[in-house]
């Protein structure tokens, strides 16, 4: 890889940004879980298991400030709350493909040892 020609400091401040946004323990698991269709609080919370109903609340406003995710409140009886990836959110997706593959990839290495 060719650093010549590159603005390190520029590249450092990019990957804190996107470390910022999507870093940590859940939030990358509760993007996936809303891209395969879970759209309710409790549907999300049940597909990531040991997060806590507190964490993922945290998590879920996170997300909705930084526009990764959408909120809507239907006031029914019992009102209804849903969560939906944005499209911003979903530009994201080749990477979260990628970091799956490298995943997937990095545990059958590890395995040869």
């Amino acid at each position: 890889m060719d650093v010549t020609n590159r603005d390190q400091a520029k590249e450092r401040q990019a990957l804190q940004d996107t470390i910022y946004v999507i870093g940590g323990k859940w939030k990358l698991p509760i993007i996936n879980s809303i891209c395969n269709g879970n759209k309710r609080f409790r549907e999300i919370e049940r597909s990531i298991p040991g997060i806590t109903t507190r964490m993922l609340s945290r998590e879920l406003k996170e997300m909705e400030i930084n526009k990764l995710i959408t909120r809507t409140v239907t006031p029914d009886t019992p009102v209804l709350v849903e969560y939906e990836s944005t499209d911003y959110c979903k530009t994201f997706g080749p990477v979260i493909m990628a970091m799956i593959d490298w995943g997937i990839a990095h545990r059958e290495k590890i395995k040869e040892i």
